[in-house]
């Protein structure tokens, strides 16, 4: 899921008088960051991913950025996160819970400001 079109690193250069160099984060960090944010909200059972990170899974590799697409437009940071929720929750509210956890997340951590944040459903976990 995670779009490796844009292999470049993304970049900052520090604010303030003391700009010291830049500091490079590989679009990969980024869709872990996304993807443990996104698991970390109740309801959230799982990211969905694709045929090889299925695989890697079973495998018995953890794929933290699976389900996570980041792009970077003219506007700024575009994610794009596809998981499976648990039955009885509300999707809204999910949705937006994890909309703040990313933006969060992203924030402290790298402090990029994040231009959109679109939570993509793809499936509803029902207990056996």
């Amino acid at each position: 899921m995670a779009d490796k079109t844009n292999a470049s690193f993304v970049g900052m250069t520090p604010s303030g008088d003391a700009a010291l160099g830049r500091v490079q984060l590989a679009p990969e960090v980024l869709e872990v960051i996304i993807g443990i944010a996104t698991s970390e909200v109740s309801g959230v059972i799982a990211t969905q991913g694709n045929f090889a990170s299925g695989v890697a899974e079973k495998l018995g590799k953890v794929m933290y950025g699976k389900g996570v697409k980041t792009e970077w437009a003219d506007e700024g940071l575009k994610i794009d996160v596809y998981c499976i929720i648990e039955y009885g929750h509300s999707i809204p509210t999910i949705a937006a819970k994890i909309q703040n956890e990313i933006r969060q997340a992203i924030l402290n951590m790298t402090s990029l400001q994040t231009h959109e944040v679109n939570v993509h459903i793809t499936g509803i976990h029902f207990d056996d």
